[in-house]
Protein backbone atom coordinates (compact mmCIF):
# COMPACT_ATOMS: atom_id res chain seq x y z
CA UNK A 1 0.00 0.00 0.00
CA UNK A 2 1.98 2.96 -1.28
CA UNK A 3 -0.48 5.85 -1.05
CA UNK A 4 -0.20 7.65 2.26
CA UNK A 5 -3.59 8.19 3.85
CA UNK A 6 -4.64 11.75 4.71
CA UNK A 7 -7.58 12.62 6.95
CA UNK A 8 -8.73 16.21 6.43
CA UNK A 9 -10.49 18.27 9.10
CA UNK A 10 -10.09 20.73 11.93
CA UNK A 11 -13.21 19.87 13.95
CA UNK A 12 -12.89 18.63 17.51
CA UNK A 13 -14.25 15.21 16.54
CA UNK A 14 -11.64 14.76 13.79
CA UNK A 15 -8.86 15.80 16.16
CA UNK A 16 -10.08 13.17 18.65
CA UNK A 17 -10.08 10.54 15.90
CA UNK A 18 -6.52 11.42 14.93
CA UNK A 19 -5.42 11.06 18.56
CA UNK A 20 -7.16 7.68 18.79
CA UNK A 21 -5.48 6.56 15.56
CA UNK A 22 -2.12 7.51 17.03
CA UNK A 23 -2.80 5.43 20.16
CA UNK A 24 -4.18 2.46 18.21
CA UNK A 25 -1.22 2.45 15.83
CA UNK A 26 1.17 1.98 18.78
CA UNK A 27 -0.81 -1.01 20.05
CA UNK A 28 -1.80 -4.22 18.30
CA UNK A 29 -5.30 -4.54 19.72
CA UNK A 30 -8.44 -5.41 17.82
CA UNK A 31 -10.36 -2.23 16.97
CA UNK A 32 -13.97 -1.49 16.04
CA UNK A 33 -14.73 1.57 13.89
CA UNK A 34 -18.33 2.79 14.09
CA UNK A 35 -19.83 5.28 11.67
CA UNK A 36 -22.38 5.91 8.96
CA UNK A 37 -21.72 4.91 5.35
CA UNK A 38 -19.39 7.34 3.61
CA UNK A 39 -17.70 8.68 6.74
CA UNK A 40 -14.32 7.16 5.88
CA UNK A 41 -14.11 4.03 8.05
CA UNK A 42 -11.70 2.28 5.68
CA UNK A 43 -9.55 5.42 5.54
CA UNK A 44 -9.21 5.34 9.32
CA UNK A 45 -8.34 1.63 9.26
CA UNK A 46 -5.66 2.23 6.61
CA UNK A 47 -4.13 5.04 8.64
CA UNK A 48 -3.96 2.84 11.74
CA UNK A 49 -2.22 0.17 9.67
CA UNK A 50 0.19 2.58 7.99
CA UNK A 51 1.34 3.97 11.34
CA UNK A 52 1.66 0.56 13.01
CA UNK A 53 4.57 -1.89 13.16
CA UNK A 54 2.70 -3.94 10.52
CA UNK A 55 2.90 -1.12 7.95
CA UNK A 56 5.24 -3.01 5.60
CA UNK A 57 2.90 -6.01 5.56
CA UNK A 58 -0.42 -6.38 3.69
CA UNK A 59 -3.57 -4.41 4.41
CA UNK A 60 -6.44 -6.60 3.18
CA UNK A 61 -9.98 -5.14 3.15
CA UNK A 62 -13.18 -7.10 2.65
CA UNK A 63 -16.74 -5.80 2.64
CA UNK A 64 -18.85 -8.39 4.45
CA UNK A 65 -22.08 -6.90 3.09
CA UNK A 66 -20.99 -6.92 -0.56
CA UNK A 67 -20.29 -10.67 -0.88
CA UNK A 68 -23.11 -13.25 -0.86
CA UNK A 69 -23.16 -15.23 2.40
CA UNK A 70 -22.59 -18.53 0.59
CA UNK A 71 -19.32 -17.18 -0.87
CA UNK A 72 -18.11 -15.13 2.10
CA UNK A 73 -16.65 -18.07 4.04
CA UNK A 74 -14.45 -19.08 1.11
CA UNK A 75 -13.38 -15.46 0.57
CA UNK A 76 -12.37 -15.09 4.20
CA UNK A 77 -10.80 -18.47 4.89
CA UNK A 78 -10.03 -19.96 1.48
CA UNK A 79 -10.92 -23.45 0.32
CA UNK A 80 -9.30 -26.80 -0.45
CA UNK A 81 -9.34 -28.41 -3.87
CA UNK A 82 -12.65 -30.23 -4.40
CA UNK A 83 -14.34 -28.51 -1.44
CA UNK A 84 -17.32 -27.67 -3.65
CA UNK A 85 -18.33 -27.74 -7.31
CA UNK A 86 -15.89 -25.61 -9.26
CA UNK A 87 -13.13 -25.71 -6.62
CA UNK A 88 -10.49 -26.98 -9.04
CA UNK A 89 -7.55 -25.88 -6.90
CA UNK A 90 -6.62 -24.87 -3.38
CA UNK A 91 -7.14 -21.13 -2.79
CA UNK A 92 -6.02 -19.02 0.17
CA UNK A 93 -8.51 -16.64 1.74
CA UNK A 94 -8.18 -13.04 2.88
CA UNK A 95 -6.94 -14.02 6.34
CA UNK A 96 -3.99 -15.91 4.85
CA UNK A 97 -3.25 -13.05 2.46
CA UNK A 98 -3.20 -10.66 5.43
CA UNK A 99 -0.75 -12.77 7.45
CA UNK A 100 1.56 -10.54 9.54
CA UNK A 101 -0.48 -7.54 8.38
CA UNK A 102 -3.99 -6.20 8.95
CA UNK A 103 -7.38 -7.44 7.78
CA UNK A 104 -10.21 -4.90 7.61
CA UNK A 105 -13.67 -6.44 8.03
CA UNK A 106 -15.98 -3.72 6.77
CA UNK A 107 -19.71 -3.87 7.62
CA UNK A 108 -19.15 -6.79 9.98
CA UNK A 109 -22.67 -6.26 11.32
CA UNK A 110 -23.93 -7.90 8.11
CA UNK A 111 -21.85 -11.06 8.57
CA UNK A 112 -23.93 -14.27 8.97
CA UNK A 113 -23.97 -15.64 12.52
CA UNK A 114 -22.38 -18.99 11.53
CA UNK A 115 -19.30 -17.14 10.21
CA UNK A 116 -19.06 -15.01 13.33
CA UNK A 117 -18.06 -18.19 15.19
CA UNK A 118 -15.05 -18.66 12.92
CA UNK A 119 -14.02 -15.01 13.33
CA UNK A 120 -14.16 -15.48 17.10
CA UNK A 121 -11.91 -18.52 16.82
CA UNK A 122 -9.35 -16.61 14.73
CA UNK A 123 -9.23 -13.91 17.40
CA UNK A 124 -8.88 -16.42 20.23
CA UNK A 125 -6.67 -19.10 18.67
CA UNK A 126 -5.10 -17.39 15.64
CA UNK A 127 -6.11 -20.34 13.48
CA UNK A 128 -8.93 -21.64 11.25
CA UNK A 129 -9.65 -24.33 8.65
CA UNK A 130 -10.19 -23.65 4.98
CA UNK A 131 -13.56 -24.63 3.52
CA UNK A 132 -13.38 -28.38 2.93
CA UNK A 133 -10.24 -28.71 5.07
CA UNK A 134 -9.45 -30.25 8.44
CA UNK A 135 -5.90 -29.00 8.97
CA UNK A 136 -5.61 -25.78 11.01
CA UNK A 137 -4.05 -22.77 9.28
CA UNK A 138 -2.20 -20.48 11.69
CA UNK A 139 -2.06 -16.72 11.04
CA UNK A 140 -0.72 -13.63 12.77
CA UNK A 141 -3.22 -10.97 11.76
CA UNK A 142 -4.50 -7.77 13.32
CA UNK A 143 -8.26 -7.43 12.94
CA UNK A 144 -9.90 -4.05 12.45
CA UNK A 145 -13.66 -4.22 11.99
CA UNK A 146 -16.18 -1.55 11.03
CA UNK A 147 -19.93 -1.19 11.05
CA UNK A 148 -22.68 1.33 10.42
CA UNK A 149 -25.02 -0.59 12.73
CA UNK A 150 -25.57 -0.46 16.48
CA UNK A 151 -24.04 -3.84 17.34
CA UNK A 152 -25.38 -3.81 20.90
CA UNK A 153 -28.91 -3.67 19.46
CA UNK A 154 -27.99 -6.39 16.95
CA UNK A 155 -26.81 -8.56 19.87
CA UNK A 156 -30.18 -8.12 21.61
CA UNK A 157 -31.98 -9.05 18.38
CA UNK A 158 -29.88 -12.20 18.08
CA UNK A 159 -28.22 -11.05 14.85
CA UNK A 160 -24.74 -10.69 16.32
CA UNK A 161 -22.86 -12.83 18.82
CA UNK A 162 -22.31 -11.12 22.15
CA UNK A 163 -18.93 -12.80 22.73
CA UNK A 164 -17.67 -11.60 19.35
CA UNK A 165 -18.95 -8.09 20.01
CA UNK A 166 -16.91 -7.81 23.21
CA UNK A 167 -13.85 -9.26 21.48
CA UNK A 168 -14.07 -6.66 18.71
CA UNK A 169 -15.05 -3.77 20.94
CA UNK A 170 -11.70 -3.61 22.75
CA UNK A 171 -11.09 -0.09 21.44
CA UNK A 172 -14.17 1.48 19.79
CA UNK A 173 -13.63 4.47 17.51
CA UNK A 174 -16.71 6.49 16.56
CA UNK A 175 -16.61 8.64 13.41
CA UNK A 176 -18.93 11.64 13.54
CA UNK A 177 -21.13 12.20 10.43
CA UNK A 178 -20.30 15.19 8.25
CA UNK A 179 -23.49 17.07 9.19
CA UNK A 180 -22.18 17.28 12.78
CA UNK A 181 -18.77 18.71 11.83
CA UNK A 182 -19.62 21.29 9.20
CA UNK A 183 -16.45 23.29 9.87
CA UNK A 184 -14.65 20.52 7.96
CA UNK A 185 -16.70 21.01 4.77
CA UNK A 186 -14.65 23.93 3.32
CA UNK A 187 -11.38 22.08 4.01
CA UNK A 188 -12.67 18.85 2.47
CA UNK A 189 -14.00 20.71 -0.56
CA UNK A 190 -10.65 22.39 -1.10
CA UNK A 191 -8.81 19.09 -0.70
CA UNK A 192 -11.03 17.26 -3.22
CA UNK A 193 -10.84 20.11 -5.72
CA UNK A 194 -7.04 20.13 -5.53
CA UNK A 195 -6.94 16.36 -6.06
CA UNK A 196 -9.44 16.43 -8.93
CA UNK A 197 -7.70 19.39 -10.59
CA UNK A 198 -4.67 17.13 -11.00
CA UNK A 199 -6.82 14.31 -12.34
CA UNK A 200 -8.84 16.39 -14.84
CA UNK A 201 -6.14 18.87 -15.77
CA UNK A 202 -7.99 22.08 -14.93
CA UNK A 203 -9.21 23.99 -11.86
CA UNK A 204 -12.64 25.00 -10.65
CA UNK A 205 -13.81 27.62 -8.20
CA UNK A 206 -16.86 27.50 -5.93
CA UNK A 207 -18.95 30.64 -5.65
CA UNK A 208 -19.60 31.74 -2.02
CA UNK A 209 -23.30 30.92 -2.33
CA UNK A 210 -22.37 27.34 -3.27
CA UNK A 211 -20.43 26.91 -0.04
CA UNK A 212 -23.40 28.36 1.83
CA UNK A 213 -25.58 25.60 0.35
CA UNK A 214 -22.95 23.03 1.33
CA UNK A 215 -22.93 24.25 4.94
CA UNK A 216 -26.73 24.06 5.18
CA UNK A 217 -27.09 20.60 3.61
CA UNK A 218 -27.27 17.47 5.81
CA UNK A 219 -24.98 15.24 3.66
CA UNK A 220 -26.67 11.84 4.21
CA UNK A 221 -23.90 10.24 2.12
CA UNK A 222 -21.26 12.00 4.22
CA UNK A 223 -17.74 12.66 2.90
CA UNK A 224 -18.20 10.24 0.00
CA UNK A 225 -21.23 12.22 -1.21
CA UNK A 226 -19.26 15.48 -1.07
CA UNK A 227 -16.36 14.00 -3.05
CA UNK A 228 -18.71 12.54 -5.67
CA UNK A 229 -20.52 15.85 -6.05
CA UNK A 230 -17.29 17.76 -6.64
CA UNK A 231 -16.20 15.19 -9.23
CA UNK A 232 -19.57 15.69 -10.93
CA UNK A 233 -18.76 19.42 -11.16
CA UNK A 234 -15.47 18.61 -12.92
CA UNK A 235 -17.19 16.31 -15.41
CA UNK A 236 -20.07 18.64 -16.30
CA UNK A 237 -18.87 22.19 -15.63
CA UNK A 238 -17.92 24.28 -18.66
CA UNK A 239 -17.35 27.68 -17.06
CA UNK A 240 -14.54 27.09 -14.57
CA UNK A 241 -16.79 28.43 -11.79
CA UNK A 242 -19.40 26.39 -9.92
CA UNK A 243 -22.60 28.37 -9.32
CA UNK A 244 -26.02 27.57 -7.84
CA UNK A 245 -27.46 26.14 -11.05
CA UNK A 246 -24.71 23.48 -11.07
CA UNK A 247 -25.94 22.01 -7.77
CA UNK A 248 -28.49 19.16 -7.94
CA UNK A 249 -31.99 20.21 -6.92
CA UNK A 250 -32.21 17.83 -3.96
CA UNK A 251 -29.16 19.56 -2.44
CA UNK A 252 -30.09 23.09 -3.46
CA UNK A 253 -33.70 22.94 -2.32
CA UNK A 254 -33.48 20.25 0.37
CA UNK A 255 -33.44 16.46 0.23
CA UNK A 256 -37.24 16.15 -0.03
CA UNK A 257 -37.80 19.02 -2.47
CA UNK A 258 -38.39 17.16 -5.70
CA UNK A 259 -41.60 18.92 -6.73
CA UNK A 260 -41.08 21.38 -9.56
CA UNK A 261 -43.98 23.44 -8.20
CA UNK A 262 -41.75 24.87 -5.44
CA UNK A 263 -38.86 25.65 -7.81
CA UNK A 264 -38.89 29.05 -9.53
CA UNK A 265 -38.97 28.75 -13.32
CA UNK A 266 -35.87 30.89 -13.71
CA UNK A 267 -33.93 28.41 -11.55
CA UNK A 268 -35.33 25.28 -13.14
CA UNK A 269 -33.80 24.28 -16.48
CA UNK A 270 -36.60 21.73 -16.93
CA UNK A 271 -39.56 24.12 -16.52
CA UNK A 272 -40.79 23.03 -19.95
CA UNK A 273 -40.94 19.51 -21.40
CA UNK A 274 -37.64 17.62 -21.62
CA UNK A 275 -36.28 14.88 -23.84
CA UNK A 276 -34.93 12.42 -21.27
CA UNK A 277 -33.16 10.19 -23.80
CA UNK A 278 -31.45 13.16 -25.45
CA UNK A 279 -30.16 14.41 -22.10
CA UNK A 280 -28.73 10.97 -21.31
CA UNK A 281 -27.15 10.78 -24.76
CA UNK A 282 -25.44 14.17 -24.36
CA UNK A 283 -24.23 13.29 -20.88
CA UNK A 284 -22.81 9.95 -22.08
CA UNK A 285 -21.08 11.67 -25.00
CA UNK A 286 -19.55 14.28 -22.70
CA UNK A 287 -18.20 11.57 -20.35
CA UNK A 288 -16.68 9.57 -23.22
CA UNK A 289 -15.10 12.64 -24.82
CA UNK A 290 -13.66 13.70 -21.50
CA UNK A 291 -12.14 10.26 -20.94
CA UNK A 292 -10.67 10.15 -24.45
CA UNK A 293 -9.15 13.61 -24.17
CA UNK A 294 -7.71 12.94 -20.71
CA UNK A 295 -6.16 9.70 -21.96
CA UNK A 296 -4.80 11.21 -25.21
CA UNK A 297 -7.26 9.18 -27.30
CA UNK A 298 -5.72 5.85 -26.32
CA UNK A 299 -8.94 3.85 -26.34
CA UNK A 300 -7.77 1.05 -24.04
CA UNK A 301 -6.86 3.61 -21.36
CA UNK A 302 -10.07 5.56 -21.88
CA UNK A 303 -12.12 2.37 -21.53
CA UNK A 304 -10.29 1.47 -18.30
CA UNK A 305 -10.90 5.02 -17.02
CA UNK A 306 -14.65 4.51 -17.63
CA UNK A 307 -14.55 0.94 -16.28
CA UNK A 308 -15.90 -0.55 -19.52
CA UNK A 309 -14.47 -2.86 -22.18
CA UNK A 310 -12.58 -1.37 -25.14
CA UNK A 311 -15.06 -2.91 -27.59
CA UNK A 312 -17.94 -1.36 -25.65
CA UNK A 313 -16.25 2.03 -25.86
CA UNK A 314 -15.79 1.73 -29.64
CA UNK A 315 -19.46 0.73 -30.07
CA UNK A 316 -20.58 3.73 -28.01
CA UNK A 317 -18.34 6.06 -30.04
CA UNK A 318 -19.94 4.82 -33.27
CA UNK A 319 -23.46 5.16 -31.84
CA UNK A 320 -22.80 8.67 -30.57
CA UNK A 321 -21.01 9.77 -33.73
CA UNK A 322 -17.70 10.47 -31.98
CA UNK A 323 -14.83 10.67 -34.44
CA UNK A 324 -11.16 10.20 -33.59
CA UNK A 325 -9.48 13.24 -32.02
CA UNK A 326 -12.71 15.17 -31.59
CA UNK A 327 -12.00 18.01 -29.16
CA UNK A 328 -14.36 18.21 -26.19
CA UNK A 329 -16.00 21.59 -25.75
CA UNK A 330 -15.12 22.38 -22.13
Amino acid sequence: MNDKVIIVGKSESIQKILKMIDKLSRADSTALIIGESGTGKELVAKMIHQRSTRSTKPFIPINCAAIPSELLESELFGHEKGAFTGAAYCRPGRFELANEGTIFLDEIGDMPVHLQVKILRVIQERSFERVGGTRPVHVNVRIIAATNKDLEKEVKKGNFREDLFWRLNVVPLIITPLRERKEDIPLLSEYFMKKLSQKFGYSLQLKPEVMEIFLNYSWPGNVRELENLIERFYVLNEKGVVSLEDIPERIRFGENSFSREVIPDDFNPFSSAIDFNEILREYEKKLILHSLNVNKWIKSRAAKYLNINRTTLIEKMKRLGIKDNEIQDM
